[in-house]
Formats: C-alpha cells, sequence, structure tokens
C-alpha cells in the first residue's frame, strides 16, 4: 500500500493510463519563458551549499560576494537530504530552516538577487542521498520515517533484511550501523534506485521546482550508487530477478528459480555483469526521464550534473554512466568533481568529458577548498585551454570562510584578480 504524499503522483499517472483511449493525444504544452539571464560565453560558477541558504542575510551577502568577484551562475543546493530549501510540495521544510518565518523562502530569494544582476541560478538537487548517518532529520513526515522500505540496503545486510519488516523498529538502526561502520565510501542513507515510487518522488520534486520558480537550469548530484556493495534491497532483488528471468533460457531459468527461493542473492551472485548492467540503467532511466520532463515544460533550461571525474570509477563502482548520458543528449552540461590539487590529474579527467561531447558541455568542477589560489587559478586556465565551457568551484562555503591557507577569507576576490579581470565584461567591472 502506498503512504502519505507519495502515492499521489504514481496514482495520478496510473489513472491517466487507465482512463486513455488509443487515439488520445497529449496536450501540447505552453511554450516557456525566455530565462531570465542567457548563458554566459563563460560560466563561472560556484557551488553554494544549503547551510547558506538558512538565513536572508547570508543569502544576500553570498549572491553579493559571487557578484563582486566575477562569478556569473550560482548552483544552490535545494535539496540537501530528503528536505526542501523552498516552498516545496513533496518534502519537509528543511531542519535548518526552523528559526526561520515561514514566508521565507530561501530559492526565491537567490533567484530574486542574483537575477537583478544578471547572475543565473541553478536548483542543485540530490537524488539518492537522504539523511546523515549521525543525524537523522527531525521532521516527523521525512522519508526515513515515512517510507522506510524505500531506503537502501548493503549487500552484507541483504539476506538478514530480505523477510523484514521495514516498519518494524531496527530495520533502519541495521542500515545506519552498517553506513558508521563503513564511512570510508558511504555518506549516509540513499533511497533505492531501482524503484518505481523512488524515481516518481524524485521526478516529481524535479517539476515541482521546475513550475514553481524562474531557475536558469536544475543540476543532479549523488545520482548514482554509494557503492558497489549497494542496494541489495528486496525490492531491487525482486525487481533484478524480473528484469533477467526473461533473457535466461527455460532450463536455467528453472534452475535458478530454485535456488532464489532458498537464497535472495542467488542471482546477482550468478550474473553480476548483468546485475551492474541493471544498476546503470535504473540511474539513467531516471537521468532521462527528468531530462525530457523539464524540456517538455521549459526547453530552455538547463540540466546538468554534478559527476565523478574518474569516468571509469562513476561506469563501474557508482554506476553513473554519465559520458553516456551526454552522448544521447540526455543531459545538457556534466560537471566532473575533479577535485585533486593535482593539475595533470584534473586535466586528465577534464579532457576526457571535453573528448565525449565538446567543451561547451562540460563544466569543469574544482576542488577550491582543497586548492590554493594558485592551485585554483592554474586549473582555471587550464579548462579554458582545452575549451570547457566554464568551471565551478566547491565551494562558495569554504571560499569565504577564513582557514589557515585562506586567513581572511578573501579566496574569491583573490581568485577574481588572477583569472577573471581578462573575462569580465565593463558591465561586471
Amino acid at each position: 500500500m502506498l503512504h502519505g504524499r507519495l502515492a499521489t503522483p504514481l496514482l495520478v499517472a496510473l489513472l491517466a493510463a487507465a482512463c486513455a483511449t488509443p487515439s488520445a493525444r497529449p496536450p501540447v504544452p505552453a511554450p516557456a519563458p525566455t530565462p531570465v539571464v542567457r548563458m554566459p560565453e563563460e560560466v563561472r560558477a560556484l557551488w553554494v551549499v544549503r547551510f547558506t541558504l538558512a538565513h536572508p542575510d547570508s543569502v544576500r551577502a553570498m549572491v553579493q560576494r559571487a557578484d563582486e568577484a566575477g562569478f556569473n551562475t550560482l548552483i544552490v543546493q535545494v535539496r540537501g537530504r530528503g528536505d526542501a530549501f523552498y516552498d516545496g510540495t513533496w518534502e519537509p521544510r528543511a531542519d535548518a530552516l526552523a528559526d526561520q518565518p515561514a514566508d521565507f523562502d530561501p530559492l526565491e530569494l537567490v533567484i530574486e538577487e542574483a537575477h537583478r544582476r544578471g547572475i543565473a541560478v541553478h536548483a542543485w538537487v540530490n537524488t539518492h542521498l537522504i539523511a546523515n548517518m549521525d543525524q537523522l532529520p527531525k521532521a516527523e513526515d521525512h522519508i526515513v520515517y515515512r517510507r522506510p522500505d524505500l531506503v537502501a540496503v548493503p549487500q552484507p545486510l541483504a539476506r538478514e533484511l530480505y523477510d523484514a519488516d521495514p516498519f518494524a523498529p531496527g530495520y533502519v538502526d541495521r542500515i545506519l550501523e552498517y553506513a558508521r561502520n563503513n564511512r570510508s565510501h558511504i555518506e549516509g542513507l540513499y533511497t533505492i534506485p531501482s524503484s518505481p515510487e523512488v524515481k516518481e518522488h524524485v521526478y516529481s520534486i524535479w517539476m515541482d521546482v521546475l513550475e514553481r520558480y524562474d531557475v536558469d537550469g536544475i543540476h543532479f548530484d549523488y545520482v548514482r550508487y554509494p557503492a558497489p556493495d549497494h542496494d541489495y534491497s528486496r525490492t531491487a532483488l525482486d525487481r533484478f530477478r524480473r528484469w533477467l528471468e526473461p533473457q535466461l533460457d527455460d532450463a536455467v531459468r528453472e534452475r535458478f528459480s530454485a535456488l532464489a527461493d532458498a537464497d535472495p542473492l542467488a542471482y546477482t551472485d550468478s550474473f553480476p555483469e548483468e546485475w551492474d548492467r541493471f544498476r546503470r540503467a535504473q540511474i539513467t532511466d531516471l537521468v532521462e526521464r527528468i531530462y525530457h520532463g523539464v524540456k517538455q515544460r521549459k526547453p530552455d533550461v538547463l540540466v546538468s550534473a554534478a559527476v565523478f571525474a574518474n569516468s571509469e570509477d562513476a561506469y563501474t563502482r557508482r554506476y553513473q554512466d554519465w559520458r553516456e548520458w551526454l552522448r544521447r543528449g540526455i543531459l545538457d552540461i556534466a560537471a566532473p568533481m575533479a577535485y585533486s590539487v593535482e593539475t595533470s590529474v584534473f586535466e586528465e579527467q577534464i579532457r576526457t568529458a571535453v573528448e565525449t561531447a565538446g567543451g561547451e558541455r562540460v563544466w569543469a568542477g574544482i576542488g577550491s577548498w582543497r586548492n590554493t589560489v594558485d592551485g585554483t587559478v592554474e586549473k582555471i586556465e587550464v579548462a579554458r585551454d582545452l575549451d570547457a565551457a566554464g568551471i565551478v568551484l566547491f565551494s562558495y562555503d569554504a571560499a569565504v570562510r577564513p582557514s589557515e591557507t585562506n586567513p581572511d577569507g578573501d579566496f574569491l576576490l583573490r581568485v577574481r584578480d588572477r583569472a577573471f579581470r581578462g573575462a569580465l565584461t565593463s558591465t561586471e567591472q
């Protein structure tokens, strides 16, 4: 049985399908408005982590600092951990906004402040990561509490949890315990990528943001599996079995059907290549559906994604086939998170992205929190030499926070003076 608001979009879709006639044609979407901010010749972007959006003053200061430092694009995190830093329909208001008045809408304020300065705004949506492992959300209607059956399961717990009741006390605790003991490769709790309800929920979030706000783009993050040891939930295992069985001959199918009745991992253990292909397809299917949903409603809104810069690791261990997304035209922009301090590694990773689909489809992600100003400027120049369409620094928040390598918190201004002066137009200077 479906629960709460998650049920609504799926139910609507099923009812629509049931009522459709063979001759019915989908309605022609209304023309989308032209974006307020046109794509700049060189994108100079900042990833802005959600906590900067927790107060109106910090929002305004962020936009002003970005403008003063010559940045023309803001990628602001509006869905961090299954919550909303905007006036949303599908998820609870973020805990960090608890002390703010109910009418404070961080995304709306960012757009208002940025657009009047000619700065583009992209809404950054974390896809499958829904909760930190050390501090669960407070909202009682958070997906972790409402739908624990949609939480991804690691392989070592698969047999134990296959027949367990996800709503029983202790179910999510076991998954949390595993995450805490494997911090090296798991960031927290994830949703099940192969679940139709999860896909519908994420799709609804994107369309909600798209239709309510005058964003210039929407940005995927965590659009992947955390690691190869996920997801072994009952939902995933059963769906994989149904996906695989028609591809097997009768004798093999009969033999494995008996084995799977005794061991839920019989198929995944015996068909590892197919299992990887199945998981990869779940991520790609979601990206493709969302891309077409965006373009049908507002064709000029960009769809971008923060992706693992090591494309082989992305493909084999995260099931994130972003190069194929670019080739198929179901992603406008890839932003490889090339966070290495080694410029040679950065160059190799950005070159791979550029060679996949052309520089106009690539924004080079730079881990400025790990780099000096010198290292950051060097990487900006490399990205320009490779004809990437722009750069994105991670993150605004780290760049304005005083630290040992940034004692005055003026990292962005120093990057501007070294890398952007020649690129700024007369109106930007």
